[in-house]
């Protein structure tokens, strides 16, 4: 009897892209988002601790399968960055360290410890905010240089690499506490700050070209509809950070100005949330004619788990800074969602992982040959 040896590993890999980071980001959300929430039923942290080990499992497979993507196929590699399609989601590795991170010393701590939580964090924010900043040059200056690409292919993922230093600013003041009182911790509050702006404004750049092609170009294709809640990411993200420099400010920042960082943190957080909403009802529409016309199931649907999830964040800052109850209902309102679409999305990657369905490379294209008769039959390339 002959034994047929399994293929390598790295074949397994070969069309691993950098997109699939989302699946951490949107994992680690879910714990981070639930232990947020105004209400806390009983169980509620438990499972948030959990989802965030989970999450840091897929963070440590994938980058070991990454590590092994570039090693043994460095044309698909460079074929990713080369592509304007899936260069942005470098940003998403930057992501998935912070979310990773946060996650630890937000819930994480339960299960390994302050000091472990702390010391991860750490870490992950450090190299997490390294790769955000390189995301967010490197990745528009190749689409100048290199993409070539047209106003008609702009799509919301193109914010992703110029999100990511937003959510450094989120993340960052959960350490200000653990630093020594003084400069340390101011110097690592106001460039938070810096980070924030930093994204925010080259956001509020690259957004009115999302719109433009969105309305003078019609709809997305079927498998990019989803997409369309990337935007929830950065106005979400951005009202979660300044909610978080008010909670750290008093004492790290001397004077009346800690004091300003939560008036901030009302005038700015409330108009965005309100487009944020408005932004939520006009992508679901846009999923819903999608699904209509026979959108599948595609990795894009993991838009639908972080970005609503730094609205729960967001939504949830606001309810302790203003006191107003229907914030509180407004932010488990979004996490319900949250956790439906979370469900829904990881139910389908998982029956995808282990078909092999989304591993697999893409479809080859159809071809039509010509016959000596002089009709004509469509083939495809293999």
């Amino acid at each position: 009897m002959v034994t047929v040896a399994p293929p390598p590993l790295h074949t397994a890999v070969r069309h691993l892209g950098p997109n699939w980071y989302v699946t951490v980001m949107g994992t680690a959300m879910v714990g981070t988002a639930g232990a947020s929430l105004p209400v806390r039923p009983p169980g509620l942290r438990p499972a948030c601790a959990t989802l965030w080990a989970l999450s840091l499992a897929l963070l440590l497979a994938l980058l070991a399968a990454r590590a092994l993507h570039w090693r043994h196929h460095p044309d698909r590699a460079r074929a990713h960055l080369l592509d304007p399609a899936t260069a942005p989601f470098y940003g998403c590795l930057a992501m998935a360290l912070l979310a990773v991170g946060a996650g630890a010393l937000t819930v994480g701590r339960d299960w390994i410890g302050t000091g472990a939580a702390v010391a991860l964090d750490a870490v992950l924010f450090g190299a997490g905010t390294v790769v955000a900043l390189a995301a967010a040059v490197g990745v528009p200056y190749l689409m100048a240089v290199r993409h070539g690409a047209g106003p008609g292919q702009a799509s919301p993922v193109w914010l992703l690499p110029l999100v990511a230093p937003m959510v450094s600013a989120a993340s960052g003041p959960l350490l200000v506490p653990h630093l020594p009182p003084g400069q340390p911790r101011q110097t690592l509050l106001l460039a938070c700050l810096a980070l924030f702006g930093l994204s925010l404004l080259a956001t509020l750049v690259m957004l009115p070209v999302v719109f433009g092609r969105l309305v003078t170009g019609g709809p997305l294709p079927l498998a990019l509809a989803p997409t369309l809640f990337l935007v929830l990411g950065p106005l979400g993200q951005s009202t979660t950070a300044v909610g978080k420099f008010a909670e750290v400010a008093p004492g790290v920042v001397p004077g009346p100005d800690g004091r300003g960082f939560a008036v901030l943190s009302v005038l700015y957080g409330v108009p965005v949330m309100g487009f944020a909403l408005l932004w939520l009802c006009l992508a679901t529409a846009h999923v819903v004619r999608a699904r209509r016309q026979g959108m599948g199931f595609a990795m894009s649907w993991w838009a639908f788990t972080f970005p609503v999830g730094t609205c729960v964040t967001g939504v949830a800052g606001l309810a302790r800074h203003t006191g107003l109850v229907a914030f509180d209902v407004l932010a488990v309102v979004l996490y319900v969602v949250l956790v439906a679409a979370w469900t829904v999305v990881a139910a389908h990657t998982v029956r995808g992982v282990v078909s092999g369905a989304l591993l697999a490379g893409p479809r080859p294209a159809p071809v039509v040959l010509r016959r000596a008769t002089g009709r004509t039959t469509s083939g495809a390339v293999r």
